[in-house]
């Protein structure tokens, strides 16, 4: 309760410094369109992944479907990401080749590398200017299409499909743009989008998503929205063992993440398993022995016999030191009819193949 009113008291606060922020994006926008800064064309199709919000919205699931997505349909995908929490600084550093992965998360990032090993055969790289990393990858021949991670306010790169996501029951149309709120940019900045997705919706006519699709629609009147939902489909171990969810049924756990939007794994974990207690870290948390060390502890004093966590965090902790087995929840995005049709044919791919 504390957190959430130091949040509301610094939102509160942050609003007086909004139309600041708010005017500096939108000139930034409008330099970028009307080419006073420089925007790089690539020769190769290049999809965009993005938020308008801060905060999390499954933006690594969604670069995950696109590019399974694309490979079915005969393309060869490679991604771009920031490489956000990384400590690699180079230009461009490879993360997977599409064979290997090459870099581990304390340098690459936790996403990118939950993305190389998520999708073999499709190379990964990490780049703080994108236009670099998509020249490299049509330099060496990676890749016929290029997904760019977390890419919507990255306007030097030009894109051939602009993807917006937001989570499901996000306030977002209070309209208050960082720090005053949950805004990256102005709604203004949703007539670069080609469509948005609502991430972790239930159904179209799902109450908590209403406002948001009417702030949507008063917004980008005519844009395409599509629902996205988050479907659990397996638990792993540490020895990469798959079993079934009802594998866990009545099994007292423990569960801990430290990803942007904990909520969603809260949801998704309730009713399916029995979660005696959660720790919350803070987004792309640097996870230690000593961090695990604590979860045992907290999880032995709760009568759990295992820890449960996200892919994203996996990818961290696996290489610590913990004393409890420890399952990982592989979820998949799932995204309604047409949505598929949509992303294709704005790409010029043959429906055919």
């Amino acid at each position: 309760m504390f957190d959430k009113w130091v949040v509301r008291l610094l939102l509160l606060c942050g609003r007086f410094f909004s139309p600041l922020y708010s005017a500096a994006m939108r000139i930034r926008g409008a330099l970028y369109s009307t080419g006073i800064f420089a925007t790089t064309r690539l020769p190769l199709p290049v999809v965009s992944v993005g938020n308008l919000t801060l905060g999390g919205t499954g933006k690594t699931p969604m670069v995950i479907y696109l590019a399974r997505l694309l490979a079915r349909h005969g393309v060869r995908v490679g991604i771009v990401s920031r490489g956000y929490g990384g400590q690699n600084r180079q230009p461009v550093a490879l993360v997977s080749d599409g064979q290997r992965v090459l870099l581990a998360p304390a340098e690459a990032g936790d996403e990118p590398v939950l993305l190389a090993r998520e999708l073999p055969g499709v190379p990964v790289l990490i780049s703080r200017a994108r236009a670099n990393g998509g020249r490299y990858l049509a330099q060496q021949g990676f890749a016929g299409t290029v997904i760019l991670d977390d890419g919507f306010q990255h306007l030097a790169l030009a894109r051939d499909l602009d993807l917006v996501l937001f989570a499901s029951g996000v306030p977002v149309w209070r309209d208050w743009v960082f720090p005053g709120g949950m805004l990256r940019e102005p709604p203004s900045a949703l007539r670069r989008a080609d469509c948005c997705v609502i991430t972790g919706a239930c159904g179209r006519d799902a109450e908590d998503d209403v406002p948001l699709r009417r702030w949507l629609g008063r917004h980008c009147p005519g844009l395409p929205v599509f629902m996205g939902q988050y479907l659990p489909v397996a638990l792993y171990d540490q020895a990469q063992r798959r079993v079934a969810l009802s594998e866990l049924a009545g099994v007292p756990l423990f569960a801990f993440c430290g990803i942007a939007n904990p909520q969603a794994f809260q949801r998704t974990l309730a009713g399916r398993f029995l979660i005696k207690g959660w720790e919350i870290f803070a987004d792309h948390h640097p996870f230690s022995d000593a961090d695990m060390e604590v979860l045992v502890r907290r999880a032995a004093a709760a009568g759990c016999a295992a820890l449960i966590t996200t892919e994203k965090d996996y990818v961290k902790v696996q290489s610590l030191r913990f004393s409890l087995p420890i399952w990982v929840l592989a979820v998949e995005l799932r995204l309604e009819e047409g949505f598929d049709r949509f992303v294709l044919k704005k790409l010029q791919v043959d429906l055919a193949t």
